[in-house]
């Protein structure tokens, strides 16, 4: 009897441990923590990189995350004082040991001392010169190996930036993806005018910081550890990294060409087929970051805001070839082999990706804009595609289509914030309602009534007749969506038609229409164009072997691998008048001759009703295009959210635009 009451008190024991355990494991962790673009941020995609992470971490151990957003100082004070069980990211300082205990660490920033462009010869002595920092960011250890500076703060980075560029600072202290981002996203005019002292870098891993003044932090803390170690082990960490483009490029005894390319279906095939050209090249190996394109143009802009050179080849469109070849960022394409034939080139594609007559990128793929429909649901609602329809019948399309109940939703477009996703869509709509983004005085039209009735439009098709959480979808997400069977409509790329058509990656492949991309009251600027190209950037060590890849790839000889790995259909589309001579390409797409017209007709040269003073469809041809693209689009997303009216999106975004415009000296 005994020995069973104290089996059972033991088992009382055991079910009391692990009761405690699980309520320990399901409890909610307050964390503080700040704006650090882009590691951390309300607005990054998943609010960043080491947000994405420490959830991970705790996710992989039970525990759920509350995090609030504080300046830094006050981020760190919260935590010291017990108000939040941690903060992060931080350096570990000693002067924060009696206050906190710190974790273990994972990959942190590239810190070091940001500079105007100057001859680097001049001496590098910090004796009495003004070095910027934010408040509270950095330990006392770092700030050391500049002791004879004087050390400024401020709360923000970016006016930080601005003091550096007025010269009322000599240098700022500041991580390189930081920096870099800000200048892409806020102070486009400051892109390719500062640079990094290289031997300042200062690599800095990132620590959680827990208070000591509460009870469980050290349990959360042992919790914290296990699960970054398994997230690490799994790997998670380097995938979360990977994906926001912040993983570090390995290191290797061969030439490795390191690329940076969108993560589509198009680009992925080159990828996996790109095994052909190692074995081709067995001293060169290839080191891939296949992102999103919102993304991949951020990280492919910032590395030449400072100079980083971390890329050998890159993937750019037509909107930066040009720019970007009379900044000298790109090398020159010459010395083609005779086997490539230039002259096969489409004209309009080759003079895109040119500057002053010589090309500086290689055309991968290249599109405009058309309507993908469903022939079987309009067939069903008693409806016919017009010719060339008008977004108001587009719009009555949509309304007869759309059954949400069976998850088929009457149109589909890109809602996700972006210069190249919504922004791409969006600004074809407002030229054909005979809107803007400037006039020929430089003046911004974005508070116009032909603004306002184009997002009008666009906002009631998302919101009425679009699927469930539209403002997260872009051209990856809808395209998914509508060769799924999900979509009665959608405006969006000619490349896509290549994966609709195709029955092996498409369930409406035998039920699908298409026309041109409908207009209002012009057809001026409804149907863009755009190429995808490889570039070779100036600063790439390995120039020779980049060139003899972005060749490889963009060469007939690569065309006909794809359509005999996986069919014609799937061939990209284009770049090549071979392509669209070929029988059996024209046997299989039936959109080739539509694509190919619809390529060499392109206006960008004449996209507005209204005299402009810029070129460009669907973007316009300016440095500044980003910023202005990333803040408008944020700000249409955010009318998609519920989060702000119309009119005041308009406002903010004309009176932003209106500030680049006269800081980059257009006015």
């Amino acid at each position: 009897m005994k020995l069973q009451q104290a089996a059972i008190r033991s088992l009382l024991i055991l079910l009391a441990v692990m009761n405690s355990m699980q309520v320990a494991n399901s409890e909610t962790i307050s964390l503080s923590t700040y704006e650090l673009p882009p590691y951390v941020g309300r607005e990054l995609e998943n609010q960043g990189a080491i947000l994405e992470i420490v959830t991970k971490a705790f996710e992989s151990s039970g525990y759920t995350t509350e995090i609030n957003f504080f300046p830094p100082a006050r981020a760190i004070t919260n935590a010291a004082q017990g108000m939040s069980t941690a903060v992060f990211p931080v350096s570990r300082d000693s002067k924060f040991e009696s206050s906190f205990l710190f974790s273990d660490s994972f990959p942190g920033i590239q810190l070091g001392l940001l500079r105007k462009k100057r001859d680097s010869r001049e001496s590098q002595s910090f004796t009495g010169k003004k070095i910027g920092v934010v408040r509270g960011t950095f330990s006392s250890s770092i700030l050391n190996n500049f002791e004879s500076a004087i050390f400024l703060e401020s709360t923000k980075n970016e006016l930080l930036l601005k003091m550096l560029f007025a010269g009322r600072i000599d240098y700022l202290l500041i991580d390189k993806f930081t920096a870099a981002d800000l200048m892409v996203d806020k102070l486009p005019h400051m892109i390719g005018k500062l640079e990094f002292i290289e031997k300042s870098i200062i690599p800095i891993n990132f620590h959680v910081a827990f208070t000591k003044q509460t009870l469980n932090s050290s349990t959360a803390l042992s919790a914290f550890n296990k699960g970054l170690k398994k997230i690490v082990k799994d790997g998670t960490l380097d995938s979360i990294l990977y994906n926001h483009g912040l993983l570090s490029f390995k290191k290797s005894d061969k030439k490795t060409l390191r690329i940076a390319t969108v993560s589509n279906s198009d680009m992925i095939t080159m990828k996996r087929l790109s095994t052909a050209f190692e074995k081709e090249h067995p001293d060169i190996e290839l080191d891939w970051r296949v992102i999103d394109e919102s993304l991949l143009r951020r990280r492919l802009l910032s590395d030449l805001a400072v100079s980083d050179g971390q890329y050998d080849i890159m993937t750019i469109g037509a909107y930066e070839a040009p720019i970007w070849a009379q900044k000298n960022w790109l090398t020159p394409i010459t010395n083609l082999p005779e086997k490539y034939d230039n002259n096969d080139l489409i004209k309009t594609v080759r003079d895109g990706l040119s500057y002053n007559s010589q090309l500086f990128a290689l055309p991968f793929y290249a599109e405009s804009s058309m309507t993908y429909y469903r022939k079987d649901l309009f067939s069903q609602a008693g409806i016919s595609m017009a010719a060339a329809p008008t977004w108001e019948q587009i719009k009555s399309y949509a309304a007869k289509i759309h059954d949400p109940a069976n998850k088929i939703y009457g149109i589909c477009l890109r809602g996700k914030a972006g210069w190249g996703e919504n922004i791409a869509l969006l600004s074809t709509i407002i030229n054909t309602y005979g809107g803007q983004w400037f006039d020929m005085n430089w003046n911004a039209k974005i508070d116009s009534p032909e603004w306002e009735s184009a997002v009008s439009l666009y906002l009631d098709l998302m919101k009425n007749y679009g699927p469930p959480e539209v403002e997260n979808n872009g051209y990856s997400e809808t395209l998914a969506l509508f060769s799924s069977g999900h979509c009665g409509i959608w405006i969006d790329a000619t490349v896509a038609a290549s994966t609709l058509f195709n029955p092996n990656k498409s369930t409406v492949a035998n039920s699908l229409g298409f026309a041109p991309a409908p207009v209002s009251i012009t057809p001026k600027g409804s149907q863009w164009l755009w190429i995808w190209a490889l570039a070779v950037p100036s600063a790439s060590k390995l120039p020779k072997e980049a060139l003899q890849f972005i060749s490889w790839a963009t060469s007939k000889d690569y065309i006909k691998t794809v359509a005999q790995e996986e069919g014609w259909v799937a061939a990209p589309p284009g770049t090549r008048y071979s392509t669209y001579y070929n029988k059996e390409y024209a046997s299989v797409a039936p959109f080739a001759t539509f694509v190919l017209n619809a390529i060499e007709n392109s206006e960008p040269k004449d996209s507005t009703l209204k005299p402009s003073p810029y070129t460009g469809v669907q973007y316009i041809s300016i440095p500044e295009f980003p910023a202005l693209g990333v803040y408008v689009g944020n700000k249409i997303n955010q009318t998609l959210r519920g989060k702000i009216t119309i009119k005041a999106a308009l406002k903010d975004a004309q009176e932003f635009s209106e500030r680049k415009i006269r800081a980059a000296g257009y006015k």
